[in-house]
């Protein structure tokens, strides 16, 4: 872990998966990768790919920011820092664009502190989920696969879940984006208990869905929390969700949105799930067939220097 240069691969993910609010998350294979190099002195931030020309390339940079807060947690100042990002992740969208810089950063500078032997993933986390405010999205791109946090005195916890390979992940992405923060802003403060209730019930069958029975997920995917409430927001979104619903397929709001999850089957003797997706998706929204991402973010050494693109 003492090398001077290493590489972070971090996957997309998406959060909530219906009924299963601010809980839930799911690694999906649509990676940014960041490498970090200690230099004698200075930043220096480059950035290709997504948000190229948006995204800052100074000292707040949130990948930066994250790297920063991890070396003060690990007591360690390197003299200089250089990062570059290889951005494939759409930003804005409800893929978890931040929770992956957060965690590359986090993740950068623990492989790199000379003090340290090993990555330690429980603290980690708790880190990532204070930066990021809540664990669902940086769980699942730590860990990989289908995740469940939750938080105690202590901090963030999460726990991974096995996928059935008969799900597949389809996402849905439109040309506007949305602000996690003003997505928030829309749900109530309070919520019927009949719905709490409800809410409940499918986050449960939602587990059982994704790990063994995935015949169950339509039901299990059903929402009364939050998915409504910020459809003001989103229309479009919410619009499509209800077609590819009422057509038999597993559609939720990716995370805070505006993006779509689609938790389709792949059956041996069945249709093609991906065309039939795309046959209800309005024109102007990219679809993603992805998979699910079974390992999460990954560190490899690098010679300094050595670029992946």
């Amino acid at each position: 872990m003492g090398e001077s240069a290493v590489r972070v691969r971090v996957p997309a993910t998406s959060a909530n998966l219906g009924p299963a609010f601010d809980c839930a998350g799911l690694a999906l294979t649509l990676h940014d990768v960041v490498e970090f190099a200690v230099r004698d002195g200075g930043l220096t931030v480059e950035v290709s790919g997504v948000g190229a020309r948006e995204l800052p390339t100074d000292e707040s940079h949130l990948v930066v920011r994250a790297f920063r807060a991890a070396c003060e947690q690990l007591g360690w100042a390197p003299p200089g820092l250089c990062v570059r990002a290889e951005n494939a992740i759409p930003q804005g969208r409800g893929m978890g664009s931040s929770a992956a810089a957060v965690v590359a950063g986090v993740m950068g500078a623990w492989a790199l502190c000379p003090d340290v032997e090993a990555v330690d993933a429980d603290a980690v986390l708790r880190l990532v989920s204070d930066i990021e405010g809540h664990p669902d999205n940086v769980a699942a791109c730590l860990l990989g696969g289908a995740t469940l946090s939750w938080t105690t005195p202590e901090g963030a916890r999460a726990d991974r879940l096995p996928v059935s390979d008969e799900v597949l992940p389809v996402v849905l992405v439109p040309e506007a984006t949305l602000s996690t923060h003003l997505a928030r802003t829309l749900l109530p403060a309070a919520v019927p208990h009949a719905d709490a209730a409800f809410n409940a019930a499918r986050a449960a069958l939602l587990v059982h869905a994704l790990v063994a029975e995935p015949a169950q997920l339509l039901e299990a995917t059903e929402d009364r929390l939050h998915q409504r409430q910020r459809a003001d927001a989103m229309p479009g979104t919410i619009a499509l969700v209800d077609r590819l619903r009422a057509a038999g397929h597993a559609a939720v709001v990716s995370g805070a949105g505006p993006s779509v999850l689609v938790l389709a089957r792949r059956t041996p003797d069945g249709p093609d799930p991906v065309r039939e997706v795309t046959g209800l998706t309005p024109d102007g929204w990219r679809v993603y067939p992805l998979e699910v991402d079974s390992h999460g973010a990954r560190v490899t050494r690098v010679a300094p220097g050595v670029s992946s693109s």
